[in-house]
């Protein structure tokens, strides 16, 4: 006996039915389809929660400021070490202890570099033997760059007992002692950038003081050097490129490894006049570049001393201390509470 069972097509065969709450009802696909929308939607509601959450959490800074006065305030705000003495430049170690370049005074008449340990224990490193010592940097091998403005400006490399590895003469200007550098570094290859104000140009020198190279800071077109982009900082960072703090010229410049502008900051870029004599300024792990001013407070003591901007010039903290004493440069320790490790891009 052939027994033959009738196809039904899809459509034909029977779907299962559910009511709703409101007395209609759905079939299965139906309610497949209704499920998965409130899935996605669950998730798109976590993801925005997260997102906002984190979005909102605010930048916080830990650092060291050196200038009139020098102290190091943690990411709340408060001051939880002291130096009795107006300093140019500073580090703070991987071991805790802080180097610093001193002012000339009367306990040093041509400046020094010092260091001192969390014990509170103070090793003179550097006695100045000119005008000023204007910076002092750690380097990875133990040493320390040095530069003293004078009669005879010089770069010196020195190990911690002050005997001299490394000594040339900084070819700037001799007129103004002043003026003549701020904050020499020294590069992975060992060379070394020396920043000269009143020659509108960082330097790049060889170990025996050949110059290698400059960047010239003067605004195009200016001629006769009307806007004072007197270069303070020359930061090496990324690939190649060197930022530079120009302080009276009130802007901050990115050159990149062929000499040409790439990145620049100014007045027009912020919420206000913040660029008020740009001297130090860092290069975050992040990218994000932190500036300090050091005329800030002067007419505004509300006015930020210090500042961090992204690479498209949003600005993510500010710092202010409702005091008219500047900031000459610094050192940012920590940022959320996280320590920052390595030797600083500033």
């Amino acid at each position: 006996m052939n027994l033959q069972h009738p196809i039904t097509s899809v459509d034909q065969q029977p779907r299962a039915v559910t009511q709703t709450l409101d007395g209609t009802t759905e079939t299965g696909p139906v309610r497949r389809c209704r499920n998965l929308v409130r899935s996605i939607t669950a998730v798109l509601c976590c993801v925005i929660t997260f997102s906002a959450s984190h979005a909102a959490e605010p930048t916080t800074h830990g650092f060291l400021a050196c200038g009139g006065a020098t102290y190091i305030v943690d990411g709340n705000g408060n001051k939880t070490w002291t130096y009795p003495h107006a300093t140019r430049d500073g580090y703070v170690l991987e071991n805790g202890n802080i180097v610093l370049t001193l002012n000339k005074g009367k306990r040093y008449s041509g400046g020094a570099v010092v260091e001192i340990t969390p014990d509170g224990t103070e090793t003179l490193i550097w006695k100045g033997t000119q005008s000023e010592v204007n910076s002092a940097q750690p380097t990875a091998d133990g040493t320390f760059v040095i530069t003293e403005a004078g009669t005879n400006p010089r770069l010196i490399e020195v190990d911690r007992s002050g005997a001299v590895r490394v000594e040339f003469p900084l070819a700037c200007q001799k007129e103004n002692h002043h003026m003549q550098t701020r904050m020499a570094r020294k590069l992975a290859d060992g060379t070394y950038l020396a920043p000269h104000l009143f020659d509108f140009a960082v330097f790049h020198y060889d170990a025996k003081g050949r110059v290698l190279g400059q960047l010239d800071t003067t605004v195009s077109g200016d001629t006769e050097h009307a806007i004072h982009t007197w270069p303070f900082t020359a930061i090496r960072h990324g690939d190649g490129q060197t930022l530079v703090c120009c302080t009276h010229g009130n802007r901050v410049v990115d050159f990149d490894a062929s000499g040409k502008i790439v990145w620049q900051l100014t007045n027009d870029d912020l919420p206000g006049p913040w660029l008020q004599d740009p001297c130090g300024s860092q290069v975050l792990p992040n990218g994000n570049v932190v500036i300090t001013s050091y005329a800030g407070g002067r007419k505004d003591p509300a006015a930020p001393k210090m500042f961090e901007v992204t690479r498209d010039k949003q600005v993510v903290w500010k710092y202010t201390d409702g005091k008219k004493v500047g900031i000459h440069h610094f050192q940012i320790l920590d940022t959320n509470g996280e320590k920052l490790t390595g030797l600083p891009l500033k």
